[in-house]
């Protein structure tokens, strides 16, 4: 069987807050670029849960991070629609998106 890996390296100040994230996916052609942010998210399922990790570098500008969340947002409903083929569910969440993209001012 074909294993895959994916690895994130946080650097943490004294604090233990991250200050640099560095990630690898080599079968996807990433040997090791630098990130300021990652989301990830894993389904329990004896839990019936997501559970998460979510990090963040320091000098991450607020601007991009409304960014980074917009993006999430838009892709959270391609996703959704891949995986349940429910067009109506997944035209709300693009309008969500948009919505927060307006009210958090990255788009007029």
């Amino acid at each position: 069987m074909k294993k895959s890996k994916i690895v994130i390296d946080v650097e943490l100040d004294d604090n233990h807050v991250p200050e640099k994230m560095f990630w690898k996916a080599e079968d996807g052609g990433i040997k090791r670029q630098e990130t300021k942010a990652a989301m990830i998210s894993v389904w329990d399922s004896k839990a019936m849960e997501a559970l998460r990790i979510d990090l963040w570098t320091k000098d991450m500008p607020v601007d991009e991070m409304k960014r980074f969340f917009h993006q999430i947002l838009v892709s959270i409903g391609h996703t959704y629609e891949r995986a349940t083929s429910e067009d109506d569910v997944a035209q709300w969440l693009a309008e969500v998106a948009e919505e927060f993209a307006v009210k958090s001012a990255i788009k007029m």
